[in-house]
C-alpha cells in the first residue's frame, strides 16, 4: 500500500467509496465523476502505478479486473449492448490516480475514437 494513494485507502476502507464487487484482490466501485450511467472503477490491493508497470506475474490479477468487470456488466444488463473498458496511462490520457485501475463504462452509446 502507497501511503499517499487515494485507491490505496479506499482498499484498505480509510475512504468510504460506493463499493459494488470486493474480495481479498479486487474491488470496485462507483466512480465519483461518472461519465455514463454505468461507470464503476476496478482497482487491484496491489499498489502498481500504471499500466506501463506491469510484470508477467500481474496476469492471473489483470485477468481477476476483467472478470470482476464483464460481472457487473452482466448484473446490470449492459452486456447485451455493450459497454467499454477503459485503462488510462499518464496525464495526456487522463490519468489522475496512478494506481492501476479499469474503468466498466456503459449504459449508453459511446463515440469513437474516444476523447
Amino acid at each position: 500500500m502507497a501511503e499517499d494513494c487515494l485507491f490505496c485507502k479506499i482498499f484498505a476502507r480509510e475512504i468510504p467509496a460506493k463499493e459494488v464487487f470486493r474480495d481479498e484482490e479486487i474491488v470496485a466501485f462507483e466512480d465519483i465523476r461518472p461519465v455514463a450511467p454505468t461507470h464503476v472503477l476496478v482497482i487491484p490491493k496491489e499498489h502498481i502505478p500504471t499500466v506501463h508497470d506491469l510484470l508477467p506475474a500481474h496476469a492471473p490479477m489483470l485477468l481477476r479486473m476483467f472478470q470482476v468487470a464483464n460481472q457487473i456488466a452482466d448484473e446490470r444488463k449492459i452486456d447485451r449492448d455493450g459497454y467499454r473498458l477503459v485503462m488510462n496511462k499518464g496525464p495526456q490520457a487522463g490519468q489522475t490516480v496512478y494506481h492501476l485501475h479499469l474503468h466498466l463504462l456503459g449504459g449508453r452509446a459511446m463515440a469513437w475514437p474516444p476523447g
